[in-house]
């Protein structure tokens, strides 16, 4: 089934802008969350459509896209979500402005100290050649990211032997007197775990982690512009306590090319003519971006003017959507010499003598 519109779904003008944007996003997540309808499987799935049409349309760079190309434009990146945690862990600070404790962010009240928590995103950068993001490619991305240490899985003490922390007894908390309040903080000698290490870990040092490389090859679609993201689900750091692990996202860059330039699918080339080929008009070839390379032939007419457009159809880029590609515009400008041989002035000054007879 096709997507419906990111402003139809949030019930908002294409105009609408960030503080109307989450005021829209706020009262349909309330209507939908799982919490209020326990027995509605279908107001999870709105509560899921909602939350990605508002991470597409509240960020800047996401919604250029969308705007201009709709789903197919975002392919991968849209957002979507998993399950409704990953959502929580996303619009944390909306939901806790929005329910308070009385919903958690979803997790059933307020989350335990070992309840399971969902891994980081990560982001890399990509660079690519304007070959590869037209027609696709297989790249390798190298991501680092913090890890559990492998050695005290996470605990940060040695194997992984914990004690009830002295300073909280093992609550997590600690009180703090102010006069007539009693405020309670997290406890700075546990942060809140409410168990410390009986001796700390030799590999990590007591920190609970380690740094991990790993290789992620990336299928790169055709079509692909520069500033669009790939989101890699599950590719990102791992979850704690048996959490779902993060996202990946493969910022797109891409080299300057030799010949042309893109504007969306379409590819632009400076023809550059002498002023008999101007005048005169005829056939060239130019070059053509493409796993061949064969140029193509562009019909040059008589007394085409400097910035005039000639246009090839269908050997632009590829589109995102598999629907036929863009096409090849040659801007025409005339190459004006900066240097003449005598022959040449004399020439030209016959021709300038005609021009000024038949004027």
């Amino acid at each position: 089934m096709s997507k419906r519109d990111y402003y139809e779904v949030l019930g908002v003008d294409r105009s609408v802008g960030a503080t109307e944007l989450k005021k829209a996003y706020r009262k349909l997540a309330l209507q939908f969350h799982p919490d209020r309808n326990p027995d509605d499987p279908s107001a999870e799935e709105r509560f899921k459509e909602v939350s990605e049409a508002y991470s597409v349309l509240s960020d800047g760079e996401k919604r250029q896209i969308y705007d201009r190309y709709g789903h197919a434009g975002l392919q991968g990146n849209a957002g979507g979500f998993g399950n409704v945690e990953d959502i929580f862990s996303h619009f944390g600070d909306i939901f806790g402005d929005l329910f308070g404790m009385g919903f958690g962010g979803g997790m059933g009240g307020r989350r335990r100290r070992d309840a399971p928590m969902r891994g980081s995103d990560l982001r890399v950068p990509v660079r690519l050649s304007l070959e590869e993001a037209a027609f696709g490619c297989q790249k390798e991305v190298e991501v680092a990211y913090p890890a559990p240490c492998t050695a005290c899985q996470g605990t940060g003490a040695e194997k992984g032997e914990l004690i009830i922390c002295t300073a909280c007894q093992g609550a997590g908390q600690v009180a703090i007197n102010r006069g007539a309040f009693m405020l309670s903080s997290t406890c700075p000698t546990c942060r809140g775990r409410g168990q410390m290490p009986k001796s700390v870990c030799g590999e990590c040092e007591g920190s609970g982690e380690e740094v991990v490389d790993r290789t992620v090859k990336v299928q790169i679609p055709a079509g692909i512009d520069e500033g669009q993201n790939l989101r890699l689900a599950n590719q990102g750091q791992p979850g704690l306590r048996g959490g779902p692990p993060g996202h990946l996202f493969v910022a797109i860059e891409i080299e300057p090319h030799e010949h042309f330039k893109r504007e969306g699918f379409d590819l632009i080339y400076d023809l550059k003519l002498s002023f008999p080929q101007a005048a005169l008009g005829g056939e060239l070839e130019v070059p053509t971006l493409g796993p061949d390379d064969d140029p193509v032939s562009v019909k040059v007419p008589a007394g085409v003017q400097p910035g005039d457009h000639l246009v090839v159809r269908g050997e632009g880029v590829p589109r995102l959507d598999g629907r036929g590609r863009g096409d090849l515009v040659t801007l025409v400008q005339i190459d004006v010499p900066q240097k003449l041989s005598q022959k040449a002035r004399q020439l030209l000054a016959e021709l300038q003598t005609t021009f000024e007879q038949e004027s």
